[in-house]
């Protein structure tokens, strides 16, 4: 076996009354990529924090190449050989590519002490050469679209001299193509010897890429495995602590008839340069799934139809009358309701608690001059806490503190809390475990059958067809067709891929 890069070894972490950690362990050999598994709140990201320094562990200890370290600082952690891309990309969108790419690292000439631009440019475009990436390293990061944004993130930690690189999420935002070219650069770097930490939601990546697997459950180490011998069901269970079917929640699936009133109807709605006009009839108790490629339009149509943008042709109607989106406020006012593709950015306050950020909408609904009760606000959250299975000891941690699943259980639970009559979804399952997924899932059903309207947009195929009462299909920003619920995978690949 290859020596092992780095360990961990009894590693604790409590945030106040939750335990984040409790006695894991990690062992990262040369020459492999191991994935890390668990579902949201296990404790896969407090793992990564302690390895790059933004948190100190309470107990236990970081090997690496056998002496111990203890990094307080991501610059620390790099400096000592430890790089990592986070989930959400945290990069500067006012910056441009290449500034971006040498933040912190910038060459210097030699008599002036000033920046060495044009080696700057020259060594951005040979970092983004490794990822087959062709980008105007001068224009500003902000100006591409997220996948583009998670690739560069992944440049920039390939640009410092990295013992281990860390991934967690990083095909996220990413289309197969992308996905296929990391998986790429994961072998070559793989091959040179660098030990890589995968972390993913995506079961086929894992087996895709990976060598061996921790798996975390309830902060602590269920066990290590070579990925060759675990089975996809075994990783499950191992994950979850129970069996679970992959494929509950297409048995649930109702089938909604022509007849039943519609919701919303929406009219050539569209906007230059974001959505060619879109006609689409959103009815009372369905899943209606918006599938489509990165850049087909999906988030910009859930854009217009909250109000965030607004639409230069075309109308929405809502039992029958034309109603005004200029503003979210508009969209809330006739019961609609929006959790974001970006939770972190436009979906939670971070340094509100769970319970501020549950009540958030609904008290700008009744009006800041109409207060909630500090108990209305706790029964109203600990309802939707419970209902949701949010994991928190208590609804007045900040919500920061929680794992990305919790997160995205308490935007959902904000609007929930408004009883909306239309549901908007955004990717509602990125960067959430098998687990928290199928309760998500079981969630949007529930809701459906008692007559909510549920707009379902997924990069997943087999989301799509596993979930939705019927399906809308974008591509190159106009609806392509739609589809009956039950349709196959490949039935939605060859309307996106124009085969139809």
């Amino acid at each position: 076996m290859s020596a092992v890069v780095l360990q961990a070894e009894g590693l604790c972490k409590r945030f106040g009354a939750t335990v984040a950690l409790e006695g894991a362990g990690l062992m990262l050999r040369a020459g492999e990529i191991h994935a890390l598994m668990g579902q949201n709140g296990a404790g896969k990201s407090t793992l990564i924090k302690l390895l790059t320094g933004v948190e100190t562990p309470d107990a236990g200890r970081i090997l690496l190449d056998g002496r111990a370290i203890a990094p307080v600082t991501t610059l620390e952690a790099q400096r000592a050989g430890i790089s990592t891309v986070y989930q959400e990309v945290n990069l500067c969108p006012n910056l441009s590519v290449a500034e971006n790419l040498y933040a912190g690292r910038y060459p210097r000439r030699r008599w002036t002490g000033l920046i060495d631009h044009a080696q700057v440019r020259e060594g951005a475009r040979q970092l983004l050469a490794q990822l087959h990436l062709e980008l105007d390293v001068e224009r500003p990061l902000g100006s591409y679209p997220v996948a583009v944004q998670q690739m560069v993130a992944i440049a920039r930690a390939l640009g410092v001299s990295a013992r281990v690189l860390i991934l967690d999420e990083p095909t996220s935002s990413l289309d197969q193509h992308e996905v296929g070219e990391l998986f790429t650069l994961m072998r070559r770097l793989r091959e040179r010897g660098m030990a890589i930490l995968f972390v993913t939601h995506f079961l086929e990546q894992v087996y895709a890429v990976s060598d061996r697997i921790t798996v975390l459950r309830n902060g602590a180490v269920v066990g290590e495995f070579a990925a060759a011998e675990l089975t996809q069901s075994a990783l499950v269970t191992a994950m979850v602590g129970r069996e679970m079917s992959l494929t509950a929640a297409s048995e649930a699936r109702g089938v909604v008839a022509d007849d039943v009133p519609e919701v919303a109807q929406l009219q050539g709605l569209g906007r230059r340069g974001a959505l060619f006009p879109v006609d689409l009839v959103i009815r009372g108790g369905e899943v209606l799934g918006l599938g489509g490629l990165l850049g087909s339009g999906r988030t910009e149509l859930a854009r217009l139809l909250f109000g965030l943008d607004r639409a230069d042709c075309g109308q929405v109607s809502v039992a029958g009358e034309s109603i005004q989106l200029r503003h979210p406020a508009d969209a809330i006012a006739n019961g609609f309701a929006l959790c974001p593709e970006e939770r972190k950015t436009e979906g939670i306050i971070a340094g509100l608690s769970v319970r501020e950020n549950i009540v958030l909408a609904l008290q700008a609904r009744a009006g800041w001059w109409h207060a909630l009760s500090r108990e209305r606000q706790q029964a109203l959250a600990r309802e939707l806490v419970g209902q949701l299975g949010i994991k928190v000891a208590d609804i007045e941690t900040a919500v920061e503190t929680l794992s990305g699943g919790n997160q995205q259980k308490v935007v959902l639970a904000r609007w929930l809390a408004t009883k909306p009559r239309l549901l908007i979804l955004d990717e509602p399952t990125r960067g959430i475990d098998v687990g928290a997924r199928q309760e998500i899932m079981t969630q949007i059903l529930g809701l459906a059958r008692r007559g909510m309207a549920v707009l379902f947009i997924s990069a997943e195929l087999e989301e799509l067809t596993r979930l939705c009462d019927r399906i809308a299909v974008l591509r190159d920003r106009r609806k392509v067709g739609e589809l009956p619920g039950g349709s196959e995978a490949r039935q939605v690949l060859e309307l996106i891929a124009g085969e139809t």
